[in-house]
């Protein structure tokens, strides 16, 4: 019998990231901000909407956790979510500049795509 429990490792590892990271910049935006010297954007709903969107992955990547198998399909999303920030961060990092504040979570969505990536193959591969 295969076991699912490195992908239950990952998803949940993955939901408490991106769930904490969301309730972080929901609840104290101006305070991490204001620790890295960033300027404040001239709203907060700039901010506490893809906070919050964060937090609708990490229960997204919760379902994941519970049943890797069953809930494969929902293995791209993830994979889209991580290659959306990556590719925002790194366009601006290389035609208009962004704080450095950003380029560490672009650094661990890099990795956690390529690790989704390979567990959504490998998991269709054991569907199939």
């Amino acid at each position: 019998m295969k076991t699912f429990f490195p992908y239950r490792i990952l998803f949940s590892v993955a939901a408490l990231y991106d769930g904490l990271l969301g309730l972080i910049f929901l609840l104290a935006g101006p305070a991490v901000f204001s620790f890295y010297g960033v300027t404040e954007p001239n709203h907060w709903g700039y901010i506490d909407f893809p906070a919050a969107l964060l937090v609708v992955f990490a229960i997204m990547f919760i379902s994941i956790a519970k049943d890797p198998l069953k809930n494969s399909n929902l293995i791209p999303y993830g994979i889209l979510l991580k290659a959306s920030y990556c590719g925002m961060v790194w366009k601006y990092s290389l035609t208009s500049g962004i704080p450095s504040m950003w380029k560490p979570f672009a650094i661990t969505d890099f990795l956690f795509g390529v690790l989704f990536a390979v567990s959504y193959w490998q998991l269709k591969k054991i569907k199939n």
